[in-house]
């Protein structure tokens, strides 16, 4: 199956290591660092959302009106607009881009964070909201004549929008969390269901509660899996494994000054966190700080579990077979973010992406080779398997 890349769309050059240097909407390093990522083998970028940051989806619309190729994946929390309101927004945007665009709906794990802009809901209720939230985008996006809705959080009357998506039949939906909630809610209405990078065998866990939730909603298909890492890459296994190091250090030293503000996660690094993949991610550092062929924890365990956290460390070979490993999970969307965000961007896009590439060419066409010659033993059902 094809295999995607998903890089950070970020619009000031700071990072959990590092003070941004201008503005938190730099116009230019914005638009520089999204044509790196065009330019060196990436797919798509996350326009990431906190309550506190730059509107993402002006910035999208503004890299999308100035490069050709970059897909867009737009991250969105339903508290901050009426889904009349966004399902336009997006469809506008995906007429921008020329059908690049895929939204990512943020239910919130965190009260304090959701708070900051007036959303007092429960995480349950949170849950529930974005699930109607979903289903009505998609109304929006495909139906042509009025209609009204009476739900549980929503309720308007006779409305129809005017603009429609260049995607046929929708932009697709991108969904996350590690929750039996999330898992339920993901199964039951992603196109992808993102994942924080964790060790293999948990990971395989995870896209089953997906698939069981797919299941259950009545799906005959199933979400497309992403799974995120925070790759810190050197020509040397030494040389990386150093980096790695003074990397936690630089970590450690911003968040000891307190000059980290999480506008993704909360005011400060919480001792326990309230969303399940942060609660998973803390667990998983206490038990080991290596795990499989690259996987490390110090960077998650440095920042209490806080998003993207963990890391896959070696040369550009050795973080190329990790990601491969998952790829054979039945991971093929792989999101990955460095630290120096505009380099590390290059270097993952020069030496790694191309790897991984070449290797998921060749498996599929060993794959479509033994299809060939024996029909039976390699149709669809078993090459389902394959990736089960």
């Amino acid at each position: 199956m094809p295999v995607e890349f998903l890089g950070i769309a970020a619009t000031h050059d700071g990072s959990e290591t590092t003070p941004r240097s201008g503005a938190a909407f730099d116009k230019q390093y914005t638009l520089r660092l999204a044509r790196a990522h065009e330019e060196h083998g990436w797919d798509r970028v996350l326009f990431a959302y906190g309550s506190g940051s730059p509107d993402p989806a002006p910035a999208a619309a503004f890299i999308a009106s100035r490069l050709d190729t970059l897909q867009i994946l737009l991250a969105h929390r339903p508290n901050v607009s009426y889904p009349t309101f966004a399902a336009k927004t997006f469809a506008t945007l995906d007429r921008i881009s020329e059908g690049r665009l895929t939204v990512h709906f943020i239910t919130g794990g965190n009260d304090h964070e959701q708070g900051r802009e007036g959303d007092t809901l429960t995480k349950d209720q949170r849950y529930a909201r974005t699930r109607e939230y979903i289903g009505i985008v998609k109304k929006i996006w495909t139906t042509h004549e009025p209609f009204d809705h009476e739900g549980e959080h929503y309720r308007f009357h006779d409305f129809v929008s005017d603009v429609f998506p260049v995607q046929q039949p929708r932009p697709g939906v991108s969904f996350g969390g590690s929750s039996p909630a999330a898992y339920e809610a993901g199964g039951a209405e992603a196109d992808i269901y993102c994942l924080w990078g964790e060790p293999l065998a948990r990971t395989a866990e995870q896209i089953e509660a997906v698939k069981a939730a797919a299941k259950a909603a009545g799906r005959s298909d199933i979400p497309r899996i992403q799974v995120a890492f925070r790759p810190i890459i050197a020509p040397t296994e030494e040389l990386a494994w150093e980096k790695a190091h003074r990397t936690v250090g630089a970590i450690r030293a911003r968040q000891g000054q307190g000059l980290v503000r999480h506008h993704r996660s909360g005011a400060v690094r919480a001792a326990t966190p309230q969303n399940t993949g942060s609660q998973r991610l803390v667990a998983i550092a206490e038990a080991g700080e290596r795990y499989d062929r690259a996987l490390w924890t110090p960077t998650a365990a440095a920042t209490g579990g806080a998003g993207n956290s963990n890391a896959l460390v070696g040369t550009p070979e050795t973080v190329a077979q990790a990601l491969l490993d998952y790829y054979d999970l039945g991971v093929d969307i792989l999101s990955a973010r460095g630290y120096d965000l505009l380099d590390d961007a290059i270097d993952f896009g020069r030496y790694v992406i191309p790897i991984v590439r070449e290797e998921v060419a060749e498996r599929d066409a060993e794959r479509e080779a033994k299809r060939a010659a024996d029909p039976a033993a390699h149709g669809p059902q078993a090459l389902a398997a394959v990736h089960a």
